[in-house]
């Protein structure tokens, strides 16, 4: 899936002069993690998290009254602790690239970018609302896990031993075991009422299936 499918559209943003107040006035409004900052030519400039926000409050909060507080924080203004150097995306990147973009940045938001138009926003929240998805999680599911060696045939071989069973899988996912060279892990969800025919196919034809954390791992492996 591509971000521009999921990204959301309707953008609060402020300008470089909105004051820390009106800023944090939007944020609860629209009940947002993120502002956006356009100059005078919609060029987006910088991002604001809620976080900044609350930071800042903070830090004069201890040393000021109500009212020299209330008094700075009409003075400051966004541009004065936005993030100026903006991590973005185009509206054609994966959604598991920008998760990859997000982990590798520590950021939890990436402003979408077509050209050098502002059209989008993603945080992390999206992307891991659609990562759930794509793996299945509900309680009409059963995780089951195998490992297979990591060479030509072995997904057709699980696959095919589920398929003659009559047993639809309903997602995949595959990665190596970093402990065990040439090793993958291959996880899948199929429906609650096929589980345990599922565990009986898999044993009976010699792949043995994980259903809980173990912690030595070597007796599932191939």
């Amino acid at each position: 899936m591509y971000i521009g499918r999921i990204m959301h559209t309707n953008l609060i943003t402020v300008s470089p002069e909105t004051s820390l107040a009106d800023a944090q006035e939007l944020v609860d409004k629209h009940s947002i993690d993120h502002l956006l900052v356009i100059d005078s030519n919609k060029k987006l400039v910088g991002i604001l998290s809620d976080r900044d926000l609350k930071q800042y409050w903070a830090s004069p909060a201890t040393s000021l009254s109500t009212h020299e507080l209330n008094y700075l924080l009409e003075k400051v203004t966004v541009d004065m602790i936005m993030i100026r150097t903006v991590v973005t995306v185009s509206t054609a990147t994966t959604i598991e690239r920008a998760a990859f973009i997000m982990q590798q940045y520590r950021i939890s938001a990436l402003p979408v970018m077509e050209d050098d138009d502002l059209v989008g926003i993603i945080t992390s929240i999206d992307v891991m609302a659609v990562l759930f998805e794509a793996i299945g999680i509900s309680d009409e599911s059963v995780r089951l896990g195998v490992f297979v060696s990591d060479s030509i045939g072995q997904l057709a071989k699980v696959t095919n031993v589920l398929k003659e069973a009559g047993i639809n899988i309903q997602s995949l996912l595959c990665w190596p075991e970093k402990e065990f060279p040439g090793i993958t892990q291959m996880v899948f969800r199929v429906g609650a009422p096929d589980s345990d025919n599922a565990i009986q196919t898999l044993n009976e034809n010699g792949i043995k299936v994980k259903l809980q954390y173990e912690k030595d791992i070597t007796p599932f492996l191939p």
